[in-house]
């Protein structure tokens, strides 16, 4: 009989009891599938948690919840454990992977789509695509569609559309008391704000509903540029996005390709500084709009219309679990001395990727009716990211983003971006004042004894 040891009581809890009330796995330390079954998406981060759950639907949810509950236990959920690094100790923690929950259906006449839990973006975009519509989606083709929503959401689409959680019409969860609500605008409707934008706090989601958009192609693509330009191309990026319209969207970035198999050949083991640019809208205004980028001269040029479903892998994110360490932080804005410190402080580093986000249009633009993160104030929004294959590589990649954030203290923003906080961070960063007090209060309703953990607790 294998024991877990209770954060409350002194004795041990039999985790084979747990296995008996759900149809899905349980795996515990000493078992042989243990280490598989722990890993995050990141293969840097060492998850320990007391024991791994792995549901095979909602009703092994309740289960799960309630055992934890009953044991003096919490409740940690993971569809894909992106979002790994933040979590912290898991030692009095289930961790419930939620990968068994897969499946979307889309209606094409109330353009929406249904996600379970396990479900990542990739499955969503390409079953919306066959009806001629787009979600909101990541950057990464098997980021998880959930937690993504949950923490907000900033997507390709983003500047016309806005958040994705301000997409949501419902979502259906396992609440700390054991229950299977759903929730939307008229049933829950303060548990329903805290959902869209507050994180993963408030029960285990086991499905989630959201808007589709009639859109089939957008005028997008990168333009690359030798790395010894960077501080000229992000300065001219710079000044080209003051003023342009809600239907594009783009991210300066510097990338310094390892000389891995996997990449290109034409960029294997290069340095670059790119802009990535997404318009959505017509060829002949993306061609305009984007004329005086390609002006500057790029050695290569990959920006032509092309299908919503290609913008799954735009960004190159990998499309499988690798290690890394990296933290992000949104920017007030981006000046001149700015853009000298990120070069500086990138170019010839442990980093492999330093993007800036533009963000501003309806991602900018707050409504009544949206939730927990109703708008981003911040107009630009930086992520950093290195390879952590070695404990040493690990080191180097954090203490080179400690001092990259360090030199752009001055221009940080008060709150940042869930999604792209990579470590521990006082939760009132995170949100708005308002927000935060009203999240608290929420949270303390519905899971009193806080059983239910995200990676980013209030």
């Amino acid at each position: 009989m294998t024991q877990v040891r209770s954060r409350e009581q002194s004795g041990a809890i039999d985790a084979d009891e747990l296995a008996g009330r759900i149809d899905g796995a349980v795996v515990v330390p000493g078992d042989e599938a243990w280490d598989e079954a722990r890993q995050a998406w990141n293969l840097a981060v060492d998850q320990r948690p007391a024991a791994v759950a792995v549901p095979e639907s909602a009703g092994d949810v309740v289960e799960i919840v309630a055992f934890a509950s009953e044991n003096g236990l919490r409740v940690a959920p993971q569809g894909t454990g992106h979002g790994g690094a933040a979590l912290g100790d898991l030692a009095d923690t289930i961790l419930v992977k939620l990968h068994r929950l897969r499946g979307v259906a889309v209606d094409p006449e109330s353009m929406t789509a249904r996600a379970a839990a396990g479900t990542i973006w990739i499955e969503v975009v390409e079953e919306a695509a066959r009806h001629g519509l787009a979600a909101l989606a990541g950057s990464s083709p098997d980021v998880g569609v959930v937690g993504y929503t949950l923490g907000g959401g900033l997507s390709w689409l983003g500047r016309k559309h806005g958040i994705g959680a301000n997409q949501v019409t419902a979502i259906e969860l396992v609440t700390a008391d054991g229950r299977l609500r759903r929730v939307d605008r008229d049933n829950h409707p303060d548990l329903f704000w805290a959902l869209r934008g507050g994180g993963g706090n408030f029960g285990v989601v086991t499905a989630i509903e959201f808007n589709l958009f009639p859109i089939r192609e957008v005028y997008a693509g990168i333009l690359w540029f030798p790395v010894d330009r960077a501080a000229e191309i992000l300065a001219e990026w710079r000044a080209w996005t003051d003023g342009l319209s809600d239907e594009t969207t783009s991210v300066g970035r510097i990338l310094q390709l390892p000389p891995l198999e996997e990449i290109p050949e034409p960029v294997r083991g290069k340095s670059f500084v790119v802009v990535e640019v997404i318009h959505a809208g017509t060829e002949g205004e993306g061609r305009e709009i984007v004329a005086p980028l390609r002006g500057l001269g790029p050695v290569m040029d990959t920006v032509e219309q092309t299908s919503v479903h290609a913008l799954s892998h735009l960004h190159m994110d990998p499309d499988h679990p690798v290690p890394g360490s990296g933290d992000g932080m949104a920017l007030d804005d981006l000046d001149a001395d700015a853009i000298d410190a990120i070069v500086s402080g990138v170019v010839g580093s442990p980093l492999l990727s330093v993007e800036i986000r533009h963000l501003e249009g309806a991602i900018g633009r707050s409504r009544a009716e949206h939730g927990a993160l109703a708008a981003f104030d911040a107009p630009f929004l930086l992520f950093a990211i290195g390879i952590a294959a070695t404990p040493e590589m690990g080191r180097a990649v954090e203490s080179t983003v400690a001092e990259l954030r360090a030199s752009l203290e001055r221009l940080e923003s008060p709150h940042t971006y869930l999604n792209f906080a990579e470590t521990k961070r006082d939760a009132r960063t995170l949100w708005s004042e308002t927000s935060y007090h009203r999240l608290r209060r929420i949270k303390n309703a519905v899971d009193p004894q806080n059983v239910i953990r995200s990676n980013h607790e209030l």
